[in-house]
C-alpha cells in the first residue's frame, strides 16, 4: 500500500516537475524576446543597448510631430479601387514646379551622388550617377539607357494607395501636384520598388531595417499632409514603427 503510493506520488511529481520546466522556458523565451526587441510592453522599454535603433532613428522634434501627425489621420476601410488608372494623376512626371525639368530628373538629380547631365539641357537630362538606395542599402550605379530601370522613383505613398484612402475625392490638380510631389518621391532600386507595387505600410517595408524608421516618418508626413487616411492595420502598424524608432 505504502508503495503504490510512492508511485502515485513520483508520477504527479513528474508531471508537475515537467510542467514547472515548461512554463519557465516559455517565460524565458519571451524575455528574450523583449530584449531583443522582438516583443514590445508598453510602458516597458528594453535595457539592452541598440535595442531601438534596429529600425534607425529621426530628428527627435520630426518624430514628435509624425506622433502628433498620425493621431490625427483617420481610420477607415480602403475604398474601392475601381476607376484608378496612372492617367487619374496627370501627366507623367510632369514639369509642374515650371523649372524647364521632368520631375524624374528633378529627383534623379536630387537623390544621386556624383550625377552628370546631357550637354545642352541645362542640367535636366541626368545620365549617370551612383545611388546609395536607402532601401536596399545596395549601392548602384546608375546609366541610362538599357539599365534605366535599375534606378525607379517610387512614390512613398502609392497612387493607387492615394486613390484607395482618400485621393478619389481630390481635384485633378491636386492629384497631379500628389504624383509630382518631391516629398512623397525618392529614387530606389528597381526591383524594390516592383516588389513595393502599391503596398502600405502594413503590407511592405524596406528590406534595409536601418531604414524602417525614417521611411514610416515619410509616409506619415505625406498622409497627414493630404489629408489621406489609413485603415486599421496600417495605422497599428505605423503606430508600432513610430515607438520603435530612435529619437537622434
Amino acid at each position: 500500500m505504502l508503495e503504490r503510493s510512492s508511485s502515485s506520488y513520483r508520477r504527479r511529481w513528474g508531471r508537475s516537475g515537467a510542467l514547472g520546466f515548461v512554463l519557465p522556458a516559455a517565460l524565458v523565451a519571451v524575455v528574450f524576446a523583449w530584449l531583443v526587441g522582438l516583443v514590445r510592453v508598453p510602458g516597458l522599454e528594453s535595457p539592452v543597448p541598440g535595442v531601438h535603433a534596429q529600425i534607425g532613428g529621426v530628428p527627435a522634434a520630426r518624430l514628435e510631430a509624425a506622433k502628433a501627425s498620425l493621431n490625427a489621420i483617420a481610420v477607415k476601410g480602403r475604398a474601392p479601387k475601381t476607376g484608378y488608372t496612372r492617367a487619374q494623376f496627370g501627366q507623367a512626371w510632369a514639369d509642374t514646379d515650371r523649372n524647364g525639368c521632368d520631375t524624374r530628373n528633378d529627383i534623379l538629380g536630387r537623390d544621386l551622388a556624383d550625377p552628370t547631365f546631357k550637354e545642352g539641357t541645362r542640367n535636366c537630362l541626368v545620365l549617370s550617377g551612383t545611388l546609395h538606395d536607402p532601401y536596399t542599402g545596395k549601392t548602384i550605379e546608375f546609366r541610362r539607357g538599357e539599365r534605366s530601370a535599375d534606378v525607379q522613383i517610387d512614390h512613398v505613398v502609392p497612387l493607387s494607395d492615394a486613390w484607395q484612402k482618400g485621393a478619389q475625392q481630390w481635384t485633378a490638380e491636386k492629384r497631379l501636384e500628389f504624383a509630382n510631389d518631391p516629398a512623397n518621391l525618392r529614387s530606389a532600386d528597381g526591383q524594390a520598388n516592383q516588389d513595393k507595387g502599391d503596398g502600405d505600410l502594413a503590407t511592405w517595408l524596406p528590406p534595409n531595417k536601418a531604414f524602417r524608421c525614417e521611411y514610416a516618418v515619410d509616409v506619415v508626413e505625406v498622409k497627414g499632409e493630404y489629408g489621406l487616411w489609413m485603415t486599421q492595420g496600417e495605422h497599428d502598424k505605423a503606430g508600432e514603427l513610430l515607438a520603435a524608432c530612435r529619437a537622434e
